[in-house]
């Protein structure tokens, strides 16, 4: 029984007790006679047997309790018939009665007086009140003041949760498209099942592993797989559960951790979002003394101090290494760090037929042409698309899942969720529509571009339209005339807009952001700028940490500022030139390819180009008939020609524009 539930059932019985013994312990039930009804059959002997209590606490009002004889009843209609009765009736009584009279019924036979003892009941009367009144004070002030300090004394206990292998159901088959990163974590599983393996060659374990990677590539599930597959002891734990709001209990937390590894030695450690914790000392906004900085400084001594012990490994994951502490990262903590990537055309195929398993596919989907049509998708946002297909799918009554439901949940995962709902005027739709149209005219007609894929003025995300495209195969390295080429799509809006409106708009906000980081990048990172040459200019400014930019200043001059400004401006001046003269040349064919938008309001790449050579394209076959939803769902109905599954295209820089109406 718990500790705690034992005085509640003694608070139970003592309330039990002091209900019987004033009711007189005695049996219940029965009739409730006023006294003149008990005299009344005192006098005419019908009472069979009584007791009469005689209490200290009410000598003026006695309890009688017993049986009486029920008399005879006459039948109704015939006074000299009778009809008999039960034998006996039971009755309870209070009388006040003089002690001549109680000495009167006392004579008799079958009356009886109990009289309990006096001292046991002034004791009860008299400890009583005051065990209830100390049970009250006990509740309500002194238990809730042991639990709260309790409770103070408990923040400095580990919050890290042992995953039981019976509950976690997670394996290496689960975990597909990292087949490097698995390899170098399932060495660890099999070190600790068998280390005889590695000890007779003279290899030790690595004392931690650090995952990195962008998010959603599958870090904490290649940690849940090491924990299903291990036959040791695994302990989860986050970043942040060492933070508190109290000084010193991350640092007591990070102690009592690994006094608990200790104790379930070999065992794995896996901390997530490490950098919560480990970020570098020095930097912050804090001062010297910072709370995080003891939890930072407790981790390291816990990894690698004096009072170290074999047998504990730590696997931590992160998307933010740049942050963490070199000390953190040196061999003898961290031995190990394994980078996580996106995955390729292999390894997203792979996630997919993972994540297929439980969706209902139509015997025609081909996951190899998806997979290649999804270059730079994370492990999630696969599995994402899945789950958007498949609710697609069930919204417009599909028995299974179809390539358009795949297609339509990548462009939504991708570039955000059609909009036919909103109002857009015709005006609104004609700019938009020229707009997309030369984005589209330019990307096909140039060289070094990738494949268009569509283009439409459906607004879809935060955009009225977009021309997407995409690439022949996944991107590792940027060309030079490649990023030029991209450049001059994104000035190819800006100037067909202003053919038909004689008027420019805020909507190409979007293509000159774009444009604009592309052509910086160019010049001060890649080197692909003839007037400055193979120099950096700044340090990659992706992630900003906080105090570390505060403290940093320029390295390069005024002068080359101006420079690289002047270069950046020129790239961009040079892309717009460009498209300026192929949009003049092809005149006719940018009108044709806006009058197609304006009419089917979405084109594939191949249609376009056919409109480009022929000024003309062929629709696609006509899609089944199904009853659009209604409402709200109304949104995500499929356009009524739907795109043809695409050829193995995967998706690049989708230019949306423009932005704002």
């Amino acid at each position: 029984m718990p500790a705690r539930n034992w005085i509640v059932w003694i608070l139970i019985i003592c309330c039990v007790v002091v209900v019987m013994l004033l009711r007189g312990n005695y049996e219940t039930g029965g009739e409730t006679w006023t006294q003149h009804q008990f005299m009344q059959y005192a006098e005419s002997n019908l009472i069979t047997s009584a007791v009469i209590n005689f209490s200290p606490q009410s000598p003026y009002m006695t309890e009688v309790v017993g049986t009486y004889a029920r008399p005879v009843e006459k039948v109704e209609g015939d006074a000299s018939k009778t009809k008999p009765a039960d034998a006996v009736g039971h009755f309870r009584a209070k009388a006040h009665l003089t002690d001549k009279e109680w000495m009167k019924l006392l004579n008799k036979e079958n009356y009886t007086a109990k009289e309990p003892n006096p001292m046991v009941l002034s004791v009860i009367w008299g400890v009583l009140p005051f065990l209830i009144v100390g049970t009250i004070v006990w509740f309500v002030f002194i238990r809730q003041i042991k639990m709260a300090g309790k409770g103070a004394l408990s923040f400095g206990k580990s919050k890290a949760r042992m995953l039981a292998k019976e509950k976690n159901k997670t394996t290496f088959k689960d975990v597909a498209g990292v087949e490097e990163a698995k390899e170098e974590v399932s060495e660890l599983v099999e070190f600790l099942k068998d280390p005889k393996k590695f000890q007779k060659l003279g290899g030790r374990i690595p004392k931690g592993v650090l995952m990195v990677g962008a998010p959603g590539t599958g870090k904490t599930l290649l940690a849940k797989a090491i924990a299903g597959e291990a036959d040791a002891a695994f302990f989860s734990i986050s970043g942040s559960d060492f933070v508190e709001m109290f000084v010193g209990v991350g640092a007591s937390r990070v102690r009592d951790m690994f006094e608990q590894a200790r104790k379930n030695t070999p065992c794995l450690i896996f901390i997530d979002e490490i950098d919560a914790v480990g970020r570098s000392r020095g930097h912050g906004l804090g001062g010297g003394n910072d709370e995080r900085e003891q939890t930072l400084n407790a981790l390291l001594v816990e990894m690698d101090g004096f009072d170290t012990q074999e047998g504990i490994i730590i696997i931590a994951a992160t998307n933010r290494p740049d942050v963490l502490d070199p000390a953190l990262l040196r061999p003898g903590r961290f031995d190990r760090q394994i980078t996580v990537n996106l995955p390729d055309v292999r390894g997203r195929e792979a996630i997919l037929k993972v994540h297929a398993k439980n969706v209902k596919l139509d015997p025609t989907v081909d996951l190899g042409i998806i997979a290649r049509g999804t270059p730079g998708y994370s492990g999630a946002e696969l599995a994402n698309l899945l789950n958007e297909a498949a609710l697609l799918a069930a919204r417009t009554g599909r028995r299974a899942v179809g390539m358009v439901e795949l297609e339509e949940a990548r462009d939504k995962v991708r570039w955000g969720r059609e909009r036919r709902s909103m109002a857009m005027t015709d005006e609104d739709k004609k700019f938009t529509a020229w707009h997309e149209a030369g984005h589209a005219l330019v990307n096909v007609i140039l060289k070094h571009t990738h494949p268009l894929h569509k283009v439409t003025i459906i607004p879809r995300g935060q955009a009225l339209g977009s021309t997407m495209y995409l690439p022949k195969d996944d991107i590792l390295n940027r060309r030079r005339k490649e990023m030029l080429d991209i450049i001059a799509v994104t000035m190819a809006g800006r100037i067909a807009e202003e053919i038909v409106s004689d008027d420019i708009s805020s909507g190409a906000m979007g293509d000159i952001q774009q444009a604009t980081q592309m052509a910086r990048a160019m010049v001060t990172q890649w080197g692909m700028s003839d007037k400055l040459g193979m120099v950096q200019y700044g340090e990659n400014n992706e992630y900003v940490f906080l105090g570390r930019e505060m403290a940093r200043s320029k390295d390069y001059s005024e002068q080359t500022a101006v420079e690289i400004d002047m270069e950046v401006k020129r790239i961009i001046d040079n892309g717009f030139r460009v498209a300026t003269e192929l949009i003049t040349a092809n005149r006719d064919k940018l009108e044709a390819i806006a009058n197609a938008l304006l009419e089917h309001e979405t084109l594939e790449g191949s249609q376009v180009e056919e409109i480009i050579r022929t000024g003309s394209f062929t629709l696609p076959p006509p899609a089944p008939k199904v009853d659009p939803p209604s409402g709200a769902q109304a949104a995500t109905v499929l356009p009524e020609n739907p795109p043809k599954p695409i050829a193995p295209h995967l998706p690049g820089l989708g230019s949306a524009a423009p932005a704002t109406a």
